[in-house]
């Protein structure tokens, strides 16, 4: 894999992301088991395996952080030690862990509508 920047200018990474279900201290009334997860790889959110679903309101919890918990960040950054999300639901207490699975390498031109700047070009 090339660094961002080392044979293309629009290059950049991300780290793909498994958000999994690592306890439950309440009562999840969605039938989540421990273990279950989804996955963002670039800015696609999915479900392994057939007829699969995830809460929404675990989801939306989680979502804000992704982004960031995607790219590369300073060690004494609190986004890369601080790695569990919970459920808002205050009876559910489902707790989610943020994994980085993978990093791969990303081009402006494949998620942006807008024309990536070239050096000395207009702005």
């Amino acid at each position: 894999m090339t660094s961002p920047g080392e044979y293309d200018s629009e290059a950049f990474e991300l780290f793909d992301l498994r958000i999994r279900i690592e306890e439950i201290r309440g009562t999840c009334t969605c039938g989540h088991q421990v273990g279950d997860c989804f996955h963002l790889e670039g800015g696609q959110l999915s479900l392994p395996g057939p007829n699969r679903s995830f809460c929404l309101y675990a989801v939306q919890s989680a979502l804000p952080l992704l982004p960031a918990k995607q790219r590369p960040l300073q060690s004494a950054d609190w986004m890369q030690t601080d790695t569990q999300v919970v459920c808002p639901d205050p009876l559910c207490g489902v707790v989610m862990r943020i994994e980085r699975t993978a990093k791969r390498t990303v081009r402006h031109s494949d998620v942006s509508a807008v024309p990536f700047p070239t050096p000395g070009g207009p702005d």
